[in-house]
């Protein structure tokens, strides 16, 4: 068996939506397709990509690494199959705001291939804080904005997501927490964490952790990702976050290692959002298209 782009997409709509059952759905195919591609790709990679639970499918280590080379795959067959795409007489500003997360872990490679193929289009960015970038899509001081939909929930946007990153809890290696199977938030409960505060992230962590009959013993509060890295890796504390923000190393070149929590954790979803009922001009149908053709959005939801 070899690589095509069969095994790319089922992979990638897969990892991205959760579920074969979900991903079959959305592609218009069996279940069973799905899932056979995926075990082909696993025979042929080597390596296991997703472990199989109650919750659905979940990504491995060597799953998680492939699934950024998908995207890029993904994007790259589309590109040299649509040529023609390029719009050099397109021209104009698109405004776009995006939250801190969005901006640093996963618009760059997006924006320099949009820039790419739309030479004379130009997106003026804006980061900012949810608060503010809703009542930008509202008050039309921007056009669209990338952001993190699972926070967003005012009644007057439009939102689309694009992707879900599994949260996992990040210890540092050679952790007691490493070698017991499942995690359960009892179990961490009693040791040092460190909360995230940017864009949200206490108060979404703090969502999942009411859930439980257990709290977080906080340690440290800090806007700075790279902090919370830092300070795990060298087994000061540890903390849950998702996999767009995850590195396996510090700044400092110790391990970061991730275990699933054996209890629901909702993932951090990220995609658009514009103001409800607005015309999308030229530049921003373009814009939301990119994406779903990158994230293998359905077809049926563009703009016709």
């Amino acid at each position: 068996m070899s690589l095509n782009f069969r095994h790319v997409k089922y992979f990638v709509a897969t990892a991205t939506l959760g579920q074969v059952s979900r991903a079959a759905k959305e592609l218009s195919i069996s279940q069973s397709a799905i899932t056979s591609a995926i075990k082909e790709l696993e025979a042929e990679t080597g390596t296991r990509l997703f472990d199989r639970t109650a919750h659905g499918m979940e990504l491995t280590d060597a799953g998680r690494r492939f699934l950024a080379a998908g995207y890029r795959i993904l994007a790259s067959i589309e590109e040299a199959l649509h040529p023609g795409t390029t719009d050099d007489e397109l021209s104009g500003t698109l405004s776009v705001a995006a939250s801190y997360t969005v901006l640093g872990y996963f618009l760059p490679q997006h924006l320099e291939r949009l820039e790419r193929r739309y030479p004379n289009l130009r997106i003026q960015l804006y980061e900012l804080s949810r608060e503010m970038i809703e009542d930008g899509l509202v008050t039309n001081r921007f056009d669209m904005a990338v952001v993190l939909t699972s926070n967003v929930n005012n009644p007057e946007l439009v939102t689309e997501t694009l992707m879900s990153s599994q949260r996992r809890l990040w210890l540092p290696a050679g952790h007691p927490l490493l070698g017991g199977g499942r995690v359960r938030f009892a179990d961490i409960a009693a040791e040092p964490y460190i909360m995230l505060t940017v864009d949200e992230a206490a108060h979404s962590a703090l969502k999942y952790w009411n859930r439980s009959s257990h709290q977080p013993n906080i340690r440290l509060r800090t806007s700075s990702i790279e902090a919370v890295r830092s300070t795990v890796a060298n087994g000061q504390g540890i903390s849950i976050l998702s996999d767009m923000v995850y590195r396996p190393w510090s700044l400092e070149g110790k391990r970061i290692e991730t275990v699933v929590m054996a209890e629901e954790v909702p993932p951090m979803n990220v995609g658009l959002a514009w103001r409800q009922g607005v015309d999308l001009t030229p530049a921003m149908k373009l814009f939301r298209g990119y994406f779903a053709e990158v994230y293998q959005t359905p077809q049926s939801m563009l703009p016709r």
